[in-house]
């Protein structure tokens, strides 16, 4: 179960290709425009019920889509995992309306978080901040004021999940069987506290395309710019980044693949030895020497688990995060707001200083201290 945003439904498609694989039936609950996606990975495509805003619905708040919103599509959903004899479900970590539903139905649950795990911690700053763990005194006493200031919005939370819960007799906490960390370790930040039964399954990746780029001419470094897919992605990001690459093309014989779900708006300045499409992006980050994109977690373990350095340019929700941690392990930059002199010297910068292919490729190296989730979901549906 996952909503329709490209960030959560294509690591469900992903999730559920690795189940098909392994010779499971498997459904996919998810937003009706990837519905097509289905025979590509082995799996059944369902339309997630009442994903929509219902009029007087404020469809950007969020708290009402985790909670009131959650509870009415279980109420939806429970009916059909017990007509279709689901044995066990993955929900999405912002789609509580899965789990919610097999609570319902009496069926056991996971939770995907499809990125870095984001629950708070007694031993990290507020997640979202991007700030590192305070060192020192002072830096533990401002980790502990900032966790205070942000406790009231945690209980906050919590007493509404109970609010929506209780209408449908559930007990207020939420009880996942366990829980999937869908990132790589080398994006994780270390806390005292990391949950039971939590594992770190590693990225979890799907192409809506089996098209490939083909690669602009002349030999030239390969910069792939990928545009975020999210709402919340900084808007501008990939007519600036063409109009940086434009000034570089003559002095550095750069080449350019542009990825995006969508056309390049009219009217944009692109480099001369330039390529745009919907294609695969696995395929041409194995050739790129850098990656400029908006700090989305999906577009990020792509280039850094091909060991490519990455330009972000963070829009809101967890890029801010996602980009803090990238460069704290120095494999990548930020610029913000998105300008084409700082993006163009940010992308200069990355060229010249092999340092930070060398820390992609560590944390790329970090995926071998994943677990594997079939095997995990396998022991669960054993113990109960």
């Amino acid at each position: 179960m996952a909503g329709s945003d490209a960030g959560h439904a294509f690591p469900a498609l992903a999730l559920g290709k690795l189940f098909a694989r392994a010779g499971d039936e498997v459904l996919v609950y998810t937003g009706s425009d990837w519905i097509g996606e289905g025979p590509r990975c082995g799996v059944r495509v369902l339309p997630l019920p009442g994903l929509a805003a219902l009029p007087g619905e404020d469809d950007d708040d969020a708290g009402a889509k985790l909670n009131a919103r959650a509870a009415r599509m279980a109420v939806m959903l429970a009916p059909a995992l017990a007509t279709e004899g689901v044995e066990l479900v993955f929900s999405d970590v912002i789609t509580r309306a899965g789990g919610w539903a097999a609570e319902l139905a009496g069926v056991p649950w996971i939770e995907v978080s499809p990125h870095p795990l984001y629950e708070q911690s007694a031993g990290l700053p507020p997640i979202g901040s991007g700030l590192a763990v305070g060192t020192g005194v002072r830096g533990r006493l401002r980790d502990a004021g900032l966790r205070i200031l942000c406790a009231k919005s945690a209980s906050d939370g919590v007493r509404a999940t109970a609010r929506a819960r209780g209408g449908l007799r559930l007990p207020p906490v939420p009880a996942p069987a366990a829980r999937f960390v869908a990132t790589l370790p080398g994006l994780e930040v270390h806390r005292p506290d990391w949950p039971p039964r939590t594992h770190l399954i590693g990225p979890l990746l799907h192409e809506p395309t089996d098209a490939v780029f083909d690669r602009p001419p002349g030999d030239g470094p390969l910069v792939v710019v990928a545009p975020s897919t999210a709402r919340i992605g900084e808007a501008e990001l990939g007519a600036v980044a063409l109009e940086a690459l434009n000034d570089l093309d003559g002095r550095r014989g750069l080449r350019t693949v542009y990825s995006a779900l969508s056309a390049l708006a009219d009217g944009v300045t692109t480099p001369g030895r330039f390529v745009a499409g919907t294609a695969r992006q696995d395929e041409v980050l194995a050739d790129a020497a850098v990656a400029v994109c908006g700090a989305g977690h999906g577009m990020l373990v792509k280039a850094l688990g091909a060991g490519v350095p990455v330009v972000t340019v963070p829009g809101g929700g967890d890029q801010w995060e996602l980009a803090k941690r990238v460069k704290r392990s120095g494999c990548g930059l930020i610029v913000r707001p998105a300008e084409p002199k700082a993006l163009a010297a940010a992308i200069e910068r990355i060229l010249d200083d092999p340092s930070f292919a060398a820390n992609a490729q560590a944390v790329a190296a970090t995926a071998s201290s994943t677990v594997d989730p079939v095997r995990v979901a396998r022991r669960v549906l054993e113990d109960e």
